[in-house]
Order: C-alpha cells, then sequence, then structure tokens
C-alpha cells in the first residue's frame, strides 16, 4: 500500500507513454495549439519546473509516510494532494506542448494574427498598451518581456484579424464598453 503512493499518478504514466509513442489518439484528435517560439520555450520551461517540483514533492510524502504512524494526518493528506495537483498541471502541458505548432511565418498581409505585437489605444482611459497576442495556451504561462492578451479573451477576439487605424469597442463582463484603436503591428 505504501509503495503507490511513491509511483507517478496514472495521468503522468499516460502522460509519458504518449511522449515515448509520439502521442495518443486523443491528442492528435483534437485541435493544434499554436504557440510563439518564446512560448513554446516558457511552457516547456515551466514543464521542467514541475517535473523538479513532482520530485520534491514525492520526496516530501516519502518522508511524512516514514515518519507518521497515523494516515489521517492532515500533512500527509495535503502531500498527496499537492503531489496529485503537480502531476495534473504535468499532464496538461504535455499534452499542450504534444499539440503545439510554432507559429513561425506570418502571412498576415498587414491584419492582427496570432504572435502579432500590437500598440493598441484606449480611446476610453486614453492610455496606449504593448500586447502580444497569443493562444489562450500560451497566456495562461506567466514570464516573457510582454503582456499577453489570448486569442479568446473579449479583447483578443476583437482584434483578430484588425488592421493598423481600425478601432473597436470590447463589451467587458462588468457590462462596461472599452474602445480601443490598433496604431502598430510587429511580428
Amino acid at each position: 500500500m505504501r509503495g503507490d503512493f511513491f509511483n507517478p499518478h496514472p495521468q503522468v504514466l499516460a502522460g509519458i507513454r504518449r511522449r515515448r509513442n509520439g502521442g495518443s489518439r486523443v491528442a492528435q484528435a483534437t485541435r493544434q495549439v499554436k504557440l510563439t517560439r518564446e512560448g513554446y520555450e516558457r511552457l516547456q520551461k515551466t514543464l521542467d519546473q514541475e517535473m523538479a517540483r513532482l520530485a520534491e514533492a514525492t520526496r516530501i510524502l516519502q518522508e511524512q509516510m516514514e515518519t507518521n504512524s497515523d494516515t489521517e494526518d492532515t500533512g500527509l493528506e495535503d502531500a498527496k494532494r499537492e503531489k496529485m495537483n503537480i502531476e495534473a498541471r504535468i499532464e496538461e502541458l504535455e499534452d499542450t506542448l504534444a499539440r503545439a505548432t510554432v507559429i513561425e511565418d506570418h502571412e498576415h498581409d498587414g491584419r492582427v494574427e496570432l504572435g502579432a505585437i500590437v500598440n493598441l489605444a484606449n480611446e476610453t482611459t486614453k492610455k496606449d498598451m504593448k500586447v502580444q497576442v497569443v493562444s489562450a495556451a500560451e497566456a495562461t504561462v506567466t514570464g516573457g518581456s510582454l503582456p499577453r492578451v489570448s486569442e479568446d479573451s473579449p479583447v483578443g477576439k476583437e482584434l483578430m484579424g484588425r488592421k493598423k487605424g481600425e478601432s473597436f469597442v470590447v463589451n467587458l463582463d462588468n457590462g462596461k464598453q472599452m474602445k480601443y484603436k490598433v496604431k502598430s503591428i510587429d511580428y
């Protein structure tokens, strides 16, 4: 029974098997995730960090089990839960990386697409901001030099396909509206 807690979670094992076998039917059947080169590298770095965290969480869990005779101990339960959360995050990252396509070529003809760095004028607040438009998977990863806007966010949806000089309105969840103007687009 004790040995079960030291083995990787079944989801992590499935992810490792997918990598060895070149992906799974499920991963191949789902849609591709488009990432910038920087975003792909950040996801890979995050995966490496999570693998290190998993090794540490496994070590801590093992220590907890060896020193505690009371299996109902909250520290032990917390260690198990933490390990399972890390394993789930690893599976998510592996799945995203397995489905990733790195954006290299841009046929944008002056329009905003994934990977674009856009200078926006917020006409409501009279402030400018520079953002990079990325996929939802890439927007959730921390790090990077620019704020990222997911193509699935309200601003991202309205921004995709826009040209320099175009204005657009975004309806926010709180019922307010923001008006933006595309000042420049870079790749």
